[in-house]
């Protein structure tokens, strides 16, 4: 096939139809190829990406492949007859996607590997394993994406946490509740596959070419419980509601895990004892239990850089407009991301995390006296804000003592000043920039109306952060609104508090993926220190799926 990139397409050509935009750009690439439609048997549409550089002139751009009618040698001839007039330059031979799934080294294993977490990592680790034939058993400690959604919606309506269900935990992880945002800065061979696998699940297609593809939150429980399916079919097994309370590891090696259920008759827990010799650790970051354990078992782990902060929210009209500028509101554009980041002069800086487009902050506490915001959109990104965390670094220094759970004790303790600044209740506090760069309360809010689906209290957010995090925060604002006109706006509003957005601990790993020191446990994804978003945190389970199924 023939790659052809840096086609741009003007928006005068577009009006948001799907198939217009596909008949423009076949034409555009006919033409920057000079052929015939006649010589072009398909056209696969690989990258879109908004050109917003220029505001008076906004272009979308695209690579795309092609295959020629006469295959093979028609490439090679139109290559050549290109190369004769220096027109090859956006032009060449398609690369084969050519990933495929790891496969087992030897035999499978006399006991099934056990997942632990059905995030990201979670999912793809356990369909890899399944579909090479090991039978995982995949266990997550919140509901399913039916029952977690009312767990959810529970909490938002009558302030009624089920600390075991919630936006952190259950089927999908905290991605289902944050939009599904596939945008990712790591490299590797898997993420064509994961696309491809939430479509096949029923994620839209467009998450294959779109530069910053999303799914929803209104999409993804539909698509995390197909992917389930998935497993099941090729011989895994979930088990919801269910959490890991042990483990023995004797002699270096892993020997068993202790799961506990509840008995949906009696409402009893029951433990049971599952011998295996292989556990992946994919449990997210906020299941702090599970680093209790871990560290009691003597397990290595260390503390890393997190980041916490606030949520912020502005119009999204306004956005639109600082990015696009007159195309502002054009149906080929969507509803205007941003991403922005700033280092300070004493060696801090702050950045904007999960920028939610036409989104809505959302309640995300998973543990009681706690307000923990984060962001999601649904899938047609048509709210009135946008809202992004607006975040800076906290480093291992920054910590106290010598605990290396130090900063899950300084998230819970801003999660619990936030609840209590709040007045109970899961409601959060808020802030305007405008009084937030002042130092001063607010009373009010002004044209930004807050979306925290709890309910509200106007005053600080000052309080229940570090102050090196709103110093930090304060000097930032000002620094941004030079990158995004509009984001220091004096009506913009600040919610309180953003702690989630990493895992402030590392659990470590050796060059064959499992934890220092313990054959068979194999940590992965966000919570364990080694991904940072949906996409980075799917890979990352399938490489450790990969280190299992060569270890055998």
């Amino acid at each position: 096939m023939i790659e052809v990139t840096g086609i741009r397409i003007p928006l005068s050509r577009l009006d948001g139809d799907e198939r217009h935009e596909l008949e423009a750009v076949r034409s555009a690439a006919l033409r920057k190829l000079r052929l015939s439609s006649a010589e072009v048997g398909s056209l696969e549409l690989r990258k879109r990406s908004v050109d917003a550089r220029k505001k008076s002139d906004v272009l979308l751009t695209y690579t795309v492949r092609l295959e020629l009618s006469g295959h093979a040698t028609a490439e090679r001839r139109l290559l050549a007859r290109l190369e004769r007039k220096h027109a090859t330059r956006g032009v060449s031979l398609a690369e084969s996607d050519g990933f495929q799934l790891p496969r087992a080294a030897g035999p499978g294993p006399r006991l099934r590997p056990v997942v632990v977490g059905a995030g990201c990592a979670g999912l793809f680790c356990a369909l890899t394993l399944a579909e090479a034939g090991l039978q995982p058993l995949l266990v997550e400690r919140g509901d399913d994406a039916a029952r977690r959604t009312q767990a959810v919606s529970r909490l938002n309506d009558e302030g009624l946490l089920d600390p075991e269900s919630n936006i952190q935990f259950g089927l999908g992880g905290a991605g289902t509740f944050s939009d599904g945002k596939l945008a990712t800065g790591t490299k590797s061979a898997a993420h064509r596959f994961i696309l491809q696998t939430f479509v096949d699940c029923g994620a839209a297609r467009s998450i294959l070419w779109d530069a910053k593809p999303h799914v929803g939150s209104d999409v993804l429980p539909d698509v995390v419980t197909k992917l389930v399916r998935r497993i099941e079919a090729a011989g895994g097994e979930l088990r919801c509601r269910t959490r890991m309370t042990g483990m023995d590891v004797t002699g270096g090696l892993v020997r068993s895990v202790t799961l506990e259920t509840r008995d949906a008759a009696t409402g009893m827990l029951v433990e049971e004892h599952v011998p295996t010799n292989h556990v992946v650790l994919a449990c997210g970051h906020s299941a702090r239990d599970v680093f209790e354990l871990l560290r009691d078992l003597g397990v290595t782990l260390e503390r890393k850089t997190f980041a916490m902060g606030v949520r912020i929210e502005h119009l999204q009209s306004d956005v639109d407009r600082a990015q696009y500028g007159p195309s502002a509101g054009h149906p080929a554009l969507g509803a205007a991301p941003y991403k922005l980041s700033c280092h300070l002069d004493d060696g801090r800086g702050a950045f904007s995390f999960c920028m939610c487009p036409g989104g809505y902050v959302v309640v995300a506490a998973s543990e009681q006296l706690g307000v923990v915001t984060n962001g999601m959109s649904l899938s047609d990104r048509a709210g009135t804000n946008a809202n992004s965390g607006l975040l800076a670094n906290v480093f291992p220094s920054d910590l106290p003592g010598d605990d290396v759970l130090a900063g899950i004790k300084l998230q819970r303790s801003c999660e619990r000043a936030a609840f209590d600044v709040g007045g109970g209740g899961y409601v959060a506090p808020v802030q305007l920039v405008g009084d937030f760069l002042q130092g001063t309360a607010s009373t009010a809010g002004g044209s930004v109306s807050p979306t925290y689906p709890r309910g509200v209290t106007w005053g600080s957010v000052e309080g229940c952060l570090p102050s090196y995090v709103t110093d930090t925060l304060r000097a930032a604002i000002p620094l941004m609104n030079r990158q995004l006109r509009g984001f220091a706006s004096p009506d913009a509003v600040l919610t309180g508090v953003e702690t989630r957005s990493s895992s402030p601990v590392r659990v470590t790993r050796d060059a064959d993926g499992q934890a220092l020191g313990i054959r068979g446990l194999y940590p992965c994804g966000e919570g364990a220190g080694y991904a940072g978003g949906i996409m980075s945190a799917a890979a990352d389970g399938i490489r450790a799926a990969g280190w299992l199924l060569q270890s055998l």
